[in-house]
Order: C-alpha cells, then sequence, then structure tokens
C-alpha cells in the first residue's frame, strides 16, 4: 500500500510513499508558520536519521519561461541557497527542536526539478551545488555550538529515484 503525495496542488511531481513510512509534511499549503520562518516541504524520519527535504521544481510545466531562466539565474548565483534553502534547513531544524524531535541527526536533501534545463545547464548548477549549501548551513550561525545538519544532497528527479526507493514522477510526462 502507497499513498501519492504532491508539494502544492498545481505541483508537476508527485511522491509515492509507503504507508508505513515515517514521513510528515512540514509546509503545509494554506497553513499559517510561526512569523518569518521558512520550512522544508517534507520531513522523513527513517531508523538512524530525519531528512529534510525541500522540493524546488523550476521545470513544472505550468512555469512560465520567463520564470525559469530567472530561478536558473537565481541557482547560479547562490541567491536561492542563501535567501530560500538555508533559512529552511535552519527554521524546519529549530521547529523539530522545539517539538523534541531531534533526536536523530538531520541531513538535508534538495530536489531540484531541473529536466526543462538542456543537461549543460544543470550541470552547472548542479557542480558544487551540495558543497556550498552545506558551506552556507554550517557558517551561518558564527559561534554556534551546534552543527545541526549532519550532511546534505542536491538531488535531480532521476537521482531521486536512484537513491530512494520512494518513486518520484513528473505528472506532465507520464501518458494520459
Amino acid at each position: 500500500m502507497t499513498v501519492k503525495f504532491k508539494a502544492e496542488p498545481k505541483a508537476d511531481l508527485e511522491f509515492e510513499f509507503p504507508k508505513k513510512l515515517n514521513w510528515q509534511e512540514l509546509d503545509v499549503q494554506g497553513q499559517p508558520l510561526p512569523i518569518h520562518m521558512k520550512f522544508v516541504d517534507i520531513i522523513i524520519e527513517r531508523e538512524t536519521d530525519i531528512l529534510l527535504i525541500e522540493i524546488k521544481d523550476p521545470s513544472n510545466v505550468l512555469s512560465k519561461e520567463k520564470d525559469q531562466e530567472k530561478y536558473c539565474k537565481r541557482l547560479l548565483d547562490n541567491s536561492v541557497l542563501k535567501q530560500d534553502l538555508t533559512p529552511k534547513a535552519r527554521d524546519s531544524y529549530a521547529y523539530m527542536h522545539l517539538m523534541e524531535r531531534d533526536i536523530k541527526p538531520f541531513k538535508y536533501i534538495v530536489l531540484l526539478g531541473l529536466d526543462a534545463f538542456e543537461q549543460q545547464v544543470q550541470t552547472a548548477i548542479l557542480t558544487g551545488f551540495k558543497d556550498r549549501l552545506m558551506s552556507d548551513i554550517q557558517n551561518e550561525g558564527q559561534g554556534w555550538k551546534r552543527k545541526y545538519i549532519k550532511d546534505c544532497a542536491v538531488l535531480t528527479v532521476a537521482q531521486w529515484n536512484k537513491v530512494f526507493d520512494w518513486p518520484l514522477k513528473r505528472i506532465s510526462a507520464q501518458p494520459q
């Protein structure tokens, strides 16, 4: 038995999670968040760790080409990393800590839907992205005693399906 999940109604990416998987949608669309906090989309608690999963899909079939290009530039200049991804990791961890759910190491998974971009653009975006993200997270709070994210990964849809046993598909790519 599985459960299908989309992060928002107009999402073009759909996950298929086994019912027994311990997961939670953290950034629930339409649900107010604590002021100035940003949350990741999904939290998955596994036996040995907790995954904080953020979904960014500029390749959504509903995205306009000019919006895709604009987002691509933001990925390349690290503004998405600094303004969106790092704060979401920090705030999601803080929330889990305050809920007394930080009992296992945290790993941050950023899922980037890049299939609308040419391969050379994808390579330019992905090259070193994980290292820049991890560095930004670890160096954000000068003097912080706790390293709250143990590791991170930046995955495309194809990479997700190789790493995890939870199928992910692009809805618009499926035959009708």
